[in-house]
């Protein structure tokens, strides 16, 4: 399919039909596509400058602007941010801050982790078959079971950092049970470990609250963004205190660089998404928004459906149905997708901005098609 327009909830192709976006762009276009704000700040920088430098030569409002909001509406002692490329390369920067700050080098991650496909993502990506290609990659990297209390005792005084997604993604959608993330963060307390969380696809309004730590009372020592505060443009941000932070100014200077980190356009864009989203009631609809989809998708070939707010997977008996319903709904005109480890999963992540109607409309379409494998 060749892409003419998007706008709003909807994507066109080149004859100029219309596809229902369930997936905005695997979770990174939270306002929709097109949205008239962010167009707009677009606009508008575009017209004032472009790259300069961002080692910090010159100040810019817009990524300021950005940080300073970021700062507001994060907990203590989250208050300095750097702002990257991608979730990826953010990340990259977590794992660095954590090891310069503790002086250790082993990382803890969990298994059917993914933090994204750089090399150092990579190394604490808990699936092999997706890394055995690419060995060796960074040593020190040890592996435990998500919600598996058990294996906490794997955290010790050499652990620099646990680095955990709030929601599993590529797992299945899969949320912590029972505290796991409050018997994690005091686990890293008590030995002396960073826990990074990742958000980049939880944060930024997605789960119901804005970052979805926010569910489960566990305050990190660095949260990892992404994905839905661009806008639709590409960016990253990881967030840590002050004193942590202020570990890379020196021995080594810029101790992690980014040539187009806080780029003036991308920040434009991703302030006023910001904006838009803790500033009106999308947040809170998008709880409501879950309750709709939960109603409406009810099948024999619906096993459950994971997940929270609009990050939600709904899962079939078998890959092959999960393949059909994907593929068949692309012809009826609803964008749905995989996910990476969960073949049984159908991914669900709507614009946080789509109208109850057309949730409605999309999860009707879901349903004929499963009627047609009930067959």
């Amino acid at each position: 399919m060749q892409i003419s327009h998007a706008d709003g909830s909807y994507i066109y192709d080149q004859n100029n039909k219309a596809y229902l976006d369930f997936v905005a762009g695997v979770s990174a276009c939270s306002l929709g596509h097109k949205h008239p704000k962010v167009v707009s700040a677009i606009k508008t920088q575009v017209d004032k400058y472009l790259h300069v430098m961002v080692y910090g030569e010159y100040i810019q409002k817009p990524a300021v602007e950005l940080t300073k909001l970021l700062a507001q509406h994060l907990p203590t002692p989250l208050e300095n941010t750097y702002l990257t490329n991608s979730g990826t390369e953010a990340i990259e920067g977590a794992l660095k801050l954590a090891r310069r700050f503790t002086g250790r080098s082993q990382i803890i991650a969990a298994n059917k982790a993914y933090h994204g496909n750089t090399m150092g993502s990579m190394s604490i990506m808990g699936f092999e078959e997706r890394k055995q290609a690419f060995r060796p990659l960074i040593p020190d990297i040890h592996f435990i079971e998500f919600n598996n209390e058990t294996h906490l005792k794997q955290i010790t005084s050499k652990t620099a950092a646990v680095v955990l997604e709030t929601i599993q993604g590529g797992a299945g959608f899969i949320e912590p049970k029972q505290n796991y993330l409050q018997k994690v963060r005091q686990r890293c307390t008590e030995v002396g470990a960073i826990l990074i969380l990742d958000e980049i696809q939880t944060g930024i309004g997605r789960t119901g609250k804005l970052f979805g730590f926010e569910h489960y009372n566990c305050v990190p020592d660095i949260v990892v963004t992404g994905k839905g505060l661009g806008g639709g443009l590409p960016i990253g941000a990881f967030t840590a205190s002050k004193e942590m932070m202020d570990c890379l100014m020196d021995n080594p200077k810029l101790g992690h660089i980014t040539t187009f980190g806080g780029n003036p356009v991308i920040a434009a864009a991703a302030l006023v998404t910001l904006q838009e989203i803790t500033t009106t009631n999308l947040i809170a609809k998008t709880l409501e928004k879950e309750d709709l989809i939960r109603k409406h998708l009810v099948h024999p070939l619906i096993k459950d459906i994971r997940g929270k707010g609009l990050m939600l997977a709904v899962i079939t008996p078998s890959s092959e149905i999960t393949n059909q319903v994907i593929l068949k709904c692309q012809d009826k005109g609803l964008i749905l997708f995989w996910l990476l480890f969960e073949p049984h999963a159908i991914r669900i992540t709507p614009p946080l901005t789509i109208s109850n109607e057309d949730l409605i409309k999309g999860c009707n379409i879901i349903i004929d098609v499963l009627n047609t494998l009930s067959k």
